[in-house]
């Protein structure tokens, strides 16, 4: 059955996706990075050329045809995937392909409304019985 990870109190939902990306691609670990729309799959694929500056993150987009063999997928758009390890989401809502993965992780930021749609998806995994952990970072940003 799929886990799932919230990672909350984040300053920025782009960079904590680009370094929980990097994490697992170091465990070996391939990841999806899924999007709303186009304009933040462009943002992210910016970033995460530059990010983190001591290192490299190879990643595509899921049309490319590197997919199947590149760590880290960006995309937008709805099924197929090249992988069903990891599933990072930038959504405000559960995606309704995300028990495909072995592991969802949800990024909710600090802002109110973004942390209140945070707890409605918290709240609709751990009613359906998935296995949740919870990881509030606001406590490392700070220092």
């Amino acid at each position: 059955m799929t886990k799932v990870d919230f990672y909350t109190g984040v300053d920025d939902k782009l960079r904590t996706a680009c370094q929980l990306s990097h994490k697992a691609m170091q465990n070996g670990l391939r990841v999806l990075l899924h999007t709303p729309d186009e304009n933040m799959a462009n943002s992210l694929d910016q970033l995460l050329w530059h990010y983190p500056a001591s290192a490299f993150i190879p990643h595509c987009r899921n049309s490319d045809s590197a997919a199947a063999d590149t760590p880290v997928i960006i995309d937008h758009r709805s099924e197929p995937f090249a992988h069903s390890e990891v599933l990072i989401s930038l959504h405000t809502a559960s995606l309704p392909f995300f028990s495909r993965f072995e592991r969802v992780i949800e990024i909710v930021s600090k802002d109110p409304d973004d942390a209140r749609l945070g707890r409605e998806r918290y709240g609709y995994y751990r009613d359906r019985g998935y296995e949740l952990r919870h990881f509030d970072l606001s406590q490392k940003q700070e220092r």
